[in-house]
């Protein structure tokens, strides 16, 4: 096979050019890459100036990640290739809760609180218990699972966004459920939010017409012995964005119901039960 470029041949030319010795998961990936990288480049018959936008728009992408921030997350949560490689990675059987997108807003060692405590440290928006079980593929509760909760506040604000206004671990925790699988605890009834829009991946959206928003919802990472682990989200009802959210993150089944409360201890309830897959 000839080693010199053209155009016709451009794929042939660049993937022989691997060594015979590389790690063979490498080699598969790469020769795909490189074959649907050309073939784009073919298709649209890109220019030298638009491939010039190109690497500045990933150069600036790359210049907004830091410590609380990691552009790229937004840019592959946007082009909804973060949820297709979670739903490749997470094929479930039937009556399995689903998965979505983990976010870039989780923080690792949150505080362990009793069940029913609140999680609202700041007290603000609207009063909501969420509580349900957690229970195997036969409706058996599940003992000791740990259920790590993340959400942002009423003002639409995560605390890592928000670090000299909200309280730290405002509205986080990590709750251990029983014999008898039943969580609850009290938080704020989820708003929905527009993801960090001030950089590239932000001005992107407005090139093509499309919103920042995300609906609401809450995040839950569930786990147990002998069962996979669970990363998802329960989705408020009737939210503006259910259909059109930023980061194709909706899945039918994980809208929760969010019902009224009247002469309660808080102003809204929502109840979900999660339901594990064994482990592999």
């Amino acid at each position: 096979m000839t080693s010199f470029f053209s155009e016709e041949k451009s794929v042939d030319a660049v993937n022989a050019r691997m060594g015979e010795d590389i790690d063979p998961r490498l080699r598969t990936v790469m020769t795909a890459l490189i074959r649907h990288l050309h073939d784009f480049v073919k298709e649209v018959e890109l220019t030298e100036d638009e491939w010039s936008n190109a690497i500045a728009f990933l150069t600036k992408t790359g210049q907004m990640c830091g410590n609380e921030r990691q552009e790229y997350i937004l840019l592959s949560d946007v082009l909804g290739v973060s949820m297709l490689v979670d739903a490749i990675n997470h094929r479930r059987p039937e009556g399995a809760t689903q998965s979505t997108v983990f976010g870039p807003f989780h923080v690792e060692n949150a505080p362990i609180r009793q069940m029913g405590e609140c999680i609202s440290l700041d007290g603000k928006g609207e009063s909501c218990l969420f509580e349900g079980r957690i229970v195997d593929l036969d409706g058996t509760p599940i003992n000791d699972a740990r259920i790590d909760v993340w959400a942002d506040n009423a003002e639409g604000f995560y605390d890592v966004q928000q670090p000299d206004e909200q309280p730290k671990w405002n509205n986080r925790g990590i709750f251990i459920t029983g014999n008898d699988g039943k969580y609850a605890f009290v938080g704020s009834k989820p708003v929905s939010y527009p993801i960090p829009d001030d950089g590239p991946v932000g001005k992107m959206l407005a090139a093509l017409g499309r919103h920042p928003f995300r609906p609401a919802h809450i995040h839950f990472m569930i786990t147990a012995p002998g069962y996979q682990k669970l990363v998802t989200h329960t989705f408020v009802g009737g939210d503006d964005y259910l259909t059109s959210d930023t980061v194709f993150g909706v899945k039918e089944s994980l809208v929760a119901p969010f019902d009224k409360v009247d002469n309660g201890a808080t102003i809204w309830k929502s109840t979900f039960d999660f339901v594990l897959a064994p482990g592999a």
